[in-house]
């Protein structure tokens, strides 16, 4: 019984000083210096064995390899101009009214989140949102804040657009059109409730006048980049339905980017290589071998307890909840990873609903996602100071509301189209 409890609690501590190193980085170290050896630890302690080590690498295998490709395709986007394209866009669609400007930000944010992942809208959109919005002499809040909302709420679209998404893909059994279908209204669901919210809450700062610093150019788009995208997410699409990893396509897509990167000098190996965020990929895996030794030493048991079965609305409404609620205490990729497995037996539903909780929940809280974590030093290296008061009251007005109309909607998505 010592024995058994020693090792819950080591899972813990150890699950614990991982998510708040990652939360505080202390001397600027890279989150897999502390996630790593933790892995190491709950290995040595027997919390987690060997073959369930393995187990782990062989599911998230192929997880790592997607990230890494679609991280690599992202920036070398942005190497091709196409962030800058879209703040010129923002700007000229615009035309000085800063609620114009909110809604271009809402639309591109909502696409670039769906297509090239959140990590591309928090790393490359948001400081292009804040040049845009200094070019115009608009207020930055509302629009700096609708990027950090919608690299989470938009991430619900395809298997792709979050490490979350794609962690749960396999778990549903569907095709990543199929997927895509089930989740396009509760897609859209959520974007408008946080569209509408936006409206009202930054009304003092939408309706202050914009003072133009200058006008923007015609963009220049990047013609090669944008049929790239477009080819790679279509490749998404084919290579589900004649059931080859999509991780495939990914790479396909940064590797014809990089050829031509390389090609013409824009670029070297070695930056290739760090744009696919190593120290990132070894986090994500040392992360899943803690977690998964804290589910099998007690969470496990104790989340089955209290998780809804089957599909039906309340079901699927208590398990979005859950989902919100564990994704705030503990992280949403933790979270995922904890609940993806418990709730796969219920169908595809249920892990659909998950995703809604874990993907729309983390907006509530700084700790709810890494990329909200990400967002906010971003907002601080641009003399943005974030208010926890705004940002959790923002979080209290959103959450609850675009959960549950985007839960109302997969119900209702998963009767019309079903799985």
């Amino acid at each position: 019984m010592i024995g058994v409890m020693l090792l819950e609690s080591s899972s813990v501590a150890a699950l614990a000083v991982v998510l708040v190193c990652a939360v505080v980085r202390p001397f600027r170290w890279p989150e897999a210096a502390f996630a790593v050896p933790a892995a190491a630890l709950v290995v040595a302690t027997g919390a987690v064995g060997l073959e369930d080590v393995r187990e782990e690498a062989a599911r998230l295998g192929p997880v790592i390899g997607f990230l890494a490709a679609v991280l690599v395709l992202a920036r070398l986007c942005d190497d091709e101009g196409l962030f800058h394209a879209c703040g010129t866009w923002m700007a000229r669609r615009s035309r000085r009214r800063p609620r114009r400007l909110l809604g271009a930000v809402f639309a591109l944010a909502s696409l670039i989140t769906a297509a090239l992942s959140l990590d591309a809208t928090v790393v490359l959109l948001t400081p292009v949102v804040f040049a845009t919005a200094a070019r115009m002499g608009a207020r930055p809040g509302p629009h700096v804040y609708a990027s950090a909302h919608l690299s989470n709420t938009a991430s619900l679209l395809l298997p792709v657009s979050n490490l979350t998404n794609l962690l749960a893909f396999t778990a549903t059994g569907l095709t990543f059109t199929r997927f895509a279908l089930l989740m396009l209204v509760p897609w859209l669901a959520a974007i408008a409730v946080e569209y509408a919210v936006f409206r009202r809450f930054f009304a003092a700062d939408l309706d202050a006048p914009a003072e133009p610093v200058e006008e923007p150019e015609p963009p220049e788009l990047p013609l090669f980049a944008l049929v790239t995208v477009a080819a790679t997410l279509g490749g998404f699409a084919v290579a589900s339905a004649i059931d080859v990893d999509p991780a495939w396509a990914a790479a396909a897509g940064a590797a014809v980017m990089a050829g031509r990167a390389l090609a013409r000098r824009r670029t070297t190996p070695a930056a290739v290589v760090r744009s696919a965020a190593l120290p990132f990929l070894a986090f994500v895996l040392a992360l899943g071998v803690v977690v998964r030794a804290v589910v099998d030493n007690g969470l496990g048991h104790a989340l089955g307890a209290v998780l809804p079965d089957g599909a039906s609305l309340p079901a699927l409404l208590g398990t979005a909840a859950l989902a919100a609620l564990l994704a705030n205490l503990i992280n949403n990729l933790p979270a995922v990873l904890a609940l993806v497995p418990l709730a796969a037996p219920s169908g595809p539903g249920a892990v659909l609903a998950v995703l809604l909780g874990v993907n729309i929940g983390p907006n509530l809280t700084y700790a709810g996602s890494l990329a909200t974590l990400l967002w906010r030093r971003i907002a601080h290296h641009h003399d943005h100071t974030v208010e926890l008061k705004e940002f959790t009251l923002l979080g209290l007005l959103t959450v609850p509301a675009a959960l549950l109309a985007s839960t109302l909607a997969l119900w209702a998505s998963l009767a019309v189209i079903g799985t």
